[in-house]
């Protein structure tokens, strides 16, 4: 099994499927209306709903990177607004959520092993996760989601 395999199937256990660290982010948002999901249950705290939106720009962030783009924020912002609570728009954030995770890890699938160890940008900007490789930043992209996903798993006992 390639390396890029490997890490493919890691993102996708972050979006659902036998995860071993926990509930995947399907299933931590599995079940909760948009106003459970845009509710902010800790001051200066991000909701489930930034979170995901927040996961999701990120996701396509990477998938534009390793298509050859010139690094950025992801085209929505770092933390795009909710916009208007209701379950329609929710279950649209959730539903894209999941394509944001085929997406990047068909791309992933996609990338060449032997580029693994390539510069992403030129400078090292931290928050914009350049200059490390694309081995980290596909990583990274696993353990920024699992990282949320945590969060998620927090919030979701203010329920």
């Amino acid at each position: 099994m390639s390396e890029t395999e490997r890490i493919a199937q890691q993102l996708e256990r972050t979006w659902a499927g036998d995860a071993w660290h926990g509930p995947s982010l399907k299933e931590l948002t599995d079940g909760l209306t948009a106003k459970q999901a845009a509710a902010h249950h800790v001051d200066e705290a991000h909701s489930i709903w930034e979170l995901v939106l927040h996961c999701r720009g990120w996701m396509r962030e990477v998938e534009r990177r390793i298509g050859g783009a010139d690094p950025a924020e992801p085209e929505g912002g770092d933390w795009p607004s909710v916009g208007a609570v209701v379950d329609e728009r929710w279950a649209a954030a959730r539903a894209d959520l999941g394509v944001a995770a085929a997406g990047l890890a068909r791309a992933i699938r996609a990338f060449d092993d032997a580029r693994l160890g390539d510069r992403v940008g030129q400078q090292r900007d931290p928050a914009l996760g350049t200059g490390s490789t694309y081995y980290v930043m596909l990583h990274g992209a696993v353990q920024h989601n699992l990282y949320h996903a945590g969060q998620i798993a927090l919030l979701r006992k203010f329920t």
